[in-house]
């Protein structure tokens, strides 16, 4: 009966343990949303660059394993490329190395003072109206619990409280000595736990306990090296229906972990036993006695070792995962699909999905538009052809729009911060400005039939100004499409002022429609498409404008 209390007193730490990482990394995000949001957008062909970028982006996150899916999901959606990717892989792994540190001080003095950060927090959170400060208070209580949860697990495998039993568990877990099914219990736990931060936890509390697995050699670094591998998992089963270089990525993560993994198990190999004579020689010199500290330095010099070698051959793994993941011959992405590419994997991170959401905005804004050039040119040349494409057009322009909308649904249930909530809620507007410039298209169609079919005629004066008036239009949607992308606040006065002018072009348009109207110089039945034509296109030009102010 004991052992079974001692399991659910280790799983109950285990468990507040995760529950504070859970909470830590989600408050974290919130704290950081738009930094993390800038650094991911920041992410350039400079491979250092790329690695700080992973590793504070994972400890932010408190999950290589998130920051991965996160990067398979830009990946997929054609926001970074694989070059970027293989680096901030390679520093997402750097920066989960934390939580073994975070798990080591567990044992210090001092962990019994930082239980209390748990009620310090609570109390902010809900006495606080401020939200950033509720946000720290959830930071405090979640840094808080990781300290409770390995206080539980401590506990539960205290040798002076539980002699007999620790004794057994020591000298079962001694018994396991060879090193391939050490690094197997290591790939096979962290594949099943989907988190190597459990696993090494779990390894550092037990190595507190004076309990290694693997006797006092090398087995417990065999351990944390098979966590490396098994952390793939995630990333592996995220990339499954995605598209060949999101599968890529993921498969980038496992040639790293891998390659690594083979040259410390031969490094370790030949070492024997590297952990007794370089415990002895360097690290009792930092952490006399501290196996703990110990095992963290290790997994941290893992995986700054295998950043180092394998940085500089960024671009070979690109090129060994084009092999590996060969793309099949396929037909070509309809339009449809490139305006409607919304990657759930991104709604881990609501700031970063929120910019995501807006590049495939403007994706669908700019194809509206060139559906809306595309009806006005027809206009002009009384072409009748185009109809059924600009219908085809709003018919994926709307689908895309029913995708995005149910993103954008996903996305507020992710509880995302108070700034990215009201992001969201002018994304609707935005979208429902997009898909009426796209029926304002299909309109200039209709008007296009009436010109052809009831063989009315337009003077050469009318028609030149209503082009010289579109042309304007199509100008005011590049300066709107940049405003709306790069958030430049400086350019809604030029959108405001060259919308004005559209608007006086509508005007004089009408005032000498009806003057040449009255002089008899114009048929009557024009009218009607005259005047609702030019009408169209200034209202296609407010829902421009509308769409580039919605960034305030």
């Amino acid at each position: 009966m004991e052992v079974v209390y001692l399991i659910l007193q280790l799983l109950g730490g285990l468990g507040a343990f995760l529950i504070g990482m859970e909470m830590m990394s989600d408050s974290m995000s919130r704290l950081a949303h738009g930094r993390l949001r800038t650094m991911l957008n920041k992410t350039a062909n400079n491979r250092i660059a790329g690695v700080g970028i992973g590793a504070a982006s994972t400890v932010i996150i408190q999950s290589s394993s998130a920051t991965t899916v996160m990067v398979v999901g830009l990946v997929n959606a054609g926001i970074m490329t694989l070059f970027q990717a293989t680096s901030i892989i390679m520093g997402a792994n750097i920066g989960t190395t934390i939580t073994a540190w975070i798990a080591s001080l567990g044992s210090l003095d001092i962990s019994a003072f930082l239980l209390i950060l748990t009620v310090i927090g609570v109390f902010m959170t809900m006495l606080s109206r401020s939200e950033k400060v509720k946000v720290i208070g959830n930071v405090l209580a979640g840094l808080g619990l990781i300290f409770v949860g390995l206080a539980f697990m401590s506990d539960s495998m205290d040798p002076e409280l539980h002699p007999e039993i620790m004794d057994a568990i020591k000298n079962a877990l001694a018994v396991v000595k060879n090193p391939f099914l050490l690094l197997l219990i290591g790939i096979v736990a962290t594949g099943i736990v989907q988190s190597s931060s459990a696993v090494t936890s779990i390894v550092v509390v037990l190595a507190t306990s004076g309990v290694l697995i693997g006797g006092t050699g090398d087995g417990v670094y065999y351990v944390i090296i098979g966590s490396n591998i098994g952390t793939c998992v995630t990333a592996l089963l995220s990339s499954i229906g995605a598209s060949p270089n999101a599968r890529r990525a993921a498969i980038i993560h496992l040639l790293f972990n891998c390659f690594g993994a083979v040259i410390f198990t031969v490094f370790l190999l030949c070492w024997q036993p590297f952990g007794t004579s370089f415990a002895e020689t360097a690290l009792n010199r930092i952490f006399p006695g501290d196996y703990q500290f110990q095992i963290a330095f290790f997994h941290t010099l893992f995986n700054v070792t295998c950043t180092c070698l394998f940085l500089p051959f960024a671009k070979g793994f690109v090129k060994l995962a084009n092999i590996l993941v060969r793309e099949k011959a396929a037909p070509e992405k309809t339009e449809n699909e490139v305006v409607g590419d919304l990657d759930e994997r991104l709604l881990l991170q609501p700031s970063v999905a929120v910019e995501h959401v807006y590049q495939s905005a403007g994706k669908m804004f700019a194809y509206a538009v060139g559906t809306l050039d595309e009806a006005v040119a027809a206009f002009l040349k009384k072409d009748l052809s185009v109809k059924e494409d600009v219908v085809s057009r709003n018919e994926k322009l709307n689908e895309a729009n029913r995708e995005a909308v149910q993103y954008l649904v996903k996305l507020s249930a992710s509880a995302p911060v108070y700034e990215d909530e009201k992001t969201i809620s002018k994304m609707h507007y935005v979208l429902n400005d997009i898909v009426r410039i796209g029926e304002l298209a299909d309109n200039v169609t209709k008007y296009t039939d009436h010109y052809e079919k009831d063989s009315l005629v337009f003077s050469g004066e009318f028609l030149t100004m209503l082009e010289e008036m579109y042309e304007r239009i199509k100008e005011l949607s590049a300066v709107a499409y940049e405003t709306f992308l790069e958030h430049d606040f400086a350019k809604l006065r030029v959108v405001d002022e060259m919308e004005e002018g559209i608007d006086q072009d509508r005007r004089r348009l009408v005032s000498q429609h009806i003057r040449r109207l009255n002089e008899g110089k114009c048929q009557p039945e024009n009218s009607s498409v005259f005047i609702n034509l030019v009408g169209n296109m200034e209202r296609a030009a407010d829902h421009i404008t509308y769409i580039a102010h919605s960034i305030e």
